[in-house]
């Protein structure tokens, strides 16, 4: 095989889905967390999300002009796109926490601050970010 053919995408490695217990506050029979399966990013898809997720706002002084801005559901719109199971886009799982949005499920089922940002920043990394995505949104916002 040439160099130049070792770049041919039949010789990429597709990264397998991984599983992760989001939550303690769901549980088996044994009374184990569950266990959610997550698939890896690709970057078309995140910077898809990325560019859903910016706003323009108005910026202060100078009508007319305005500047973009990260939206708080770029995290929660990330790590919704990376769940497998449970498929947060079921009407039915929805509707039992008496929400109509993927997002909106997602923080309703992982209730606790700490689970939830440590299942973001495992999202995250899974997906191959380096750097704390946080980080990068605050740069985004300058």
């Amino acid at each position: 095989m040439s160099a130049f053919e070792r770049f041919m995408k039949k010789n990429q490695t597709v990264k397998e889905n991984t599983f992760y217990p989001a939550t303690k506050s769901l549980t088996d029979e044994d009374g184990k967390p569950l266990q959610w399966e997550i698939r890896a990013l690709t970057a078309r898809e995140a910077d898809a999300i990325r560019e859903k997720c910016m706003v323009d706002i108005p910026v202060p002084g100078k009508p007319g002009q305005y500047k973009q801005k990260m939206s708080n559901r770029y995290l929660p719109s990330l790590v919704c796109a990376s769940v497998v199971c449970p498929d947060l886009h079921n009407a039915e799982l929805q509707d039992s926490y008496g929400v109509h949005s993927p997002e909106d499920l997602l923080l309703e089922m992982v209730k606790s601050p700490g689970e939830y940002y440590d299942f973001i920043q495992f999202v995250q990394t899974y997906s191959g970010f380096d750097a704390n995505i946080n980080e990068e949104i605050e740069e985004a916002k300058n």
